[in-house]
């Protein structure tokens, strides 16, 4: 699958183009867990202060997997855009996160001027 087929935006239109048909909501969900090499140095960078690397990096990997997914949800319902998409992240236990991706799967074709 290319996932450059289905356009996504966090707008609630794509400007010069024209919804035709909505196939509903569509999401992408991930849950990974954390390693303890990452959780201890979490915990010592938590003490001092900073960005936690380790964890920026995973949250970001998730949320682009999330995106992919839902992507191919969409386009496997037909759709060629998703709009109004949306995160929502949630700890699960003390090791693990989840990530999903959310918004409403489209077809959308340009506006004839």
């Amino acid at each position: 699958m290319d996932n450059n087929k289905v356009l996504v935006v966090t707008m609630n239109d794509v400007p010069g183009y024209e919804v035709v048909e909505v196939f509903g909501e569509v999401f992408g969900l991930l849950t990974r867990s954390r390693n303890i090499v990452s959780n201890v140095g979490a915990g010592l960078k938590s003490i001092i202060g900073g960005e936690i690397g380790a964890y920026t990096k995973l949250l970001t990997d998730s949320r682009n997997q999330a995106v992919d997914r839902l992507r191919q949800v969409a386009e496997d319902m037909g759709a060629n855009a998703v709009i109004a998409m949306r995160f929502d992240t949630s700890e699960i236990g003390q090791t693990m996160n989840e990530v999903a991706a959310y918004g409403t799967a489209v077809k959308i074709r340009p506006v004839n001027k």
